[in-house]
């Protein structure tokens, strides 16, 4: 036990060597490793120095390609009081130009104004990614070409372009929930050695409120990473500055709404897949008379850290399935650290487990967690999760249990308290849905490395991310599950390829907290999904106002979500059309 006292205080002390976290400052993208075309090598000769343009939020642009000119010269913009709108500017320069800025002017309507402040600008960064395609896997291989894609939405305020590249701009606006309803005029100016672009911006603020992201029904459930915010940081393993940094990185998590709290049991649980290994958040104890002791200090911490940031709906404690079954324990008797393969169908496993579950209950009960705590699974078999099922039902039946299930266990395992389902394989029926919320149940769906589209890969298209919420409340589920939020790979802001999985599977935000354009794009889609539901709920005896959005729902519903050849992006746009629509319709 002296041991194990000795190894927590160690975690938990401060770093000596580092007593704040690195400031990022910047750094220099990789080259394109796609060739000019041959038209750009002729249109870059006539750029001048710089020039700026809107251009669709919902699309990718080349950092070597010269855009096309657009027609679009004003972007016009609408969203309830409280909701975030966006949209994106593109820059180009042929020649090298220093001390570029953006920056965005009052939003002037007639009765009244919204300051400046409501809006923010950020460069858009790029990163090199593998060209995904249909044959997607969970392994890299030669498949796909490397390219270049914008993704990481930078904090710098001023910024420095090269000779012929292009440099997106990501707008901002969170419209106040006390706004006055009406057209507003405003301009983004973009500035760079005494050249000045003015670009015209209208918003149209709708007679509708959207709650603050703490109120939303969308059940958002990204894994969190905390030992990757140590590596990335440089910070000694949960010292205080590392919860601080956690604290930071965890900040937009929560403002998207996040609903759970992604804990471990024993180190590790998903063998070692990621590029860094999750660190024990638990210590595990086997004492000289063959009994056990559980140090639950780092849990309890970053627990209370998460819920400091209003995150507290639930607690998904991973993984009683761990990968390759492996287990770690501090053994007084050696005084080491002990691991072993520990199969679920053996009396070992139970004897662990069921030693660990009792005394689990007995510290979440004095945390008065409880209620909200779930033993969680991921993509195992249904006769492993039946034991994890039966040990908790036999040594904590107190406990609520979660799942992600790609093998329809749900249909064998009753009473799961968050059943999340692979969208490319499963399916519920709006009744099985509907029994379960009848219960007090959450069921979700996910879509990870197998799934090509739509998915929120670095090389996905922006408006993917919201698809996959409006196929969440086309099928109405409760929400989403993606693994993961920050499970960075070596250095994503420069290049997001991995050993495994698809470019960006496993983090959907930049580090230091800085967001990314699919993140963006993600919240664009709970919130489109908040305001269905608060519609719904607002005005239920109205259905004519609502048929059109009802109608494209049902569309959505009946189509293969899979399917590249349908026009999914058209059908998305007329949603968020007819919604927004309706809202106006429904104010009057």
């Amino acid at each position: 036990m002296k041991k194990n006292k000795v190894y927590v205080a160690a975690l938990l002390a401060l770093a000596s060597a580092c007593t704040e976290a690195p400031q990022f400052i910047t750094y220099t993208e990789a080259k394109d490793p796609v060739p000019v075309s041959e038209r750009s090598i002729a249109a870059w000769k006539e750029v001048g120095a710089l020039e700026a343009q809107w251009v669709s939020a919902d699309s990718l642009y080349s950092r070597s390609e010269v855009p096309v000119k657009s027609a679009t010269e004003i972007c016009r913009l609408e969203g309830w009081k409280g909701e975030r709108v966006s949209a994106q500017i593109l820059l180009w320069t042929g020649k090298g130009i220093d001390g570029v800025m953006s920056k965005v002017k009052d939003f002037k309507g007639d009765a009244a104004t919204l300051d400046a402040g409501i809006a923010s600008t950020g460069f858009v960064r790029y990163t090199l990614a593998d060209q995904g395609g249909p044959d997607c896997r969970c392994e890299r291989g030669p498949r796909h070409k490397s390219i270049l894609v914008p993704d990481m939405i930078d904090t710098l305020k001023v910024f420095n372009m090269d000779a012929q590249t292009v440099r997106p701009v990501w707008v901002t606006i969170n419209i106040p929930q006390d706004a006055q309803a009406g057209m507003y005029k405003s301009e983004v100016q973009i500035v760079a050695q005494g050249e000045k672009i003015s670009l015209p911006l209208e918003l149209e603020v709708i007679d509708q409120t959207l709650p603050t992201y703490d109120q939303w029904s969308y059940h958002l459930d990204l894994w969190q990473h905390p030992s990757a915010v140590a590596r990335m940081e440089n910070l000694e393993m949960w010292s205080d500055e590392h919860f601080e940094a956690i604290k930071r990185q965890m900040k937009p998590l929560a403002e998207a709404g996040q609903k759970v709290i992604t804990t471990t049991l024993n180190r590790d649980p998903w063998g070692s897949q990621t590029f860094d290994d999750y660190e024990d958040m638990i210590i595990w104890t086997l004492r000289k008379d063959s009994t056990w002791s559980f140090d639950y200090t780092v849990f309890d911490r970053y627990v209370e850290v998460m819920m400091s940031l209003g995150i507290k709906k639930q607690i998904n404690c991973y993984s009683m399935l761990p990968w390759n079954n492996k287990l770690n324990w501090y053994e007084e008797k050696s005084n080491a650290f002990k691991e072993a393969s520990v199969s679920p169908q053996s009396e070992r496993y139970e004897e662990m487990w069921g030693a660990f579950l009792q005394d689990f209950v007995r510290h979440l009960k004095e945390k008065g967690w409880l209620e909200i705590t779930n033993i969680a699974t991921d993509e195992r078999t249904p006769e492993d999760m039946e034991v994890v099922v039966k040990l908790i039902n036999t040594y904590a039946p107190e406990l609520g249990f979660a799942m992600a299930d790609n093998h329809a266990s749900y249909r064998r395992i009753p009473n799961v308290r968050d059943c999340c389902v692979a969208q490319r394989q499963l399916y519920l029926t709006k009744e099985e849905i509907e029994e379960r919320r009848a219960k007090g149940y959450v069921t979700t769906f996910y879509v990870c490395c197998s799934t090509f589209f739509p998915n929120s890969f670095t090389y996905s298209q922006p408006w993917e991310s919201e698809l996959l919420s409006w196929h969440a409340i086309s099928k109405d589920y409760d929400g989403q599950l993606r693994w993961a939020y920050n499970s960075w790979p070596h250095r994503p802001e420069y290049d997001s390829r991995f050993r495994r999985f698809g470019s960006g599977d496993t983090y959907q935000i930049g580090s230091y907290g800085r967001s990314t354009l699919r993140f963006e794009r993600l919240i664009d889609g709970i919130e489109a999904y908040e305001k269905v539901k608060i519609l719904r709920k607002k005005y239920a005896g109205r259905t004519e106002e609502m048929k059109p959005v009802e109608e494209i729902l049902a569309q959505m519903a009946r189509l293969k979500l899979t399917d590249t050849t349908l026009p999914w992006h058209d059908i998305m746009d007329e949603a968020r059309q007819k919604l927004n629509a309706a809202s106006k319709e429904l104010a009057k």
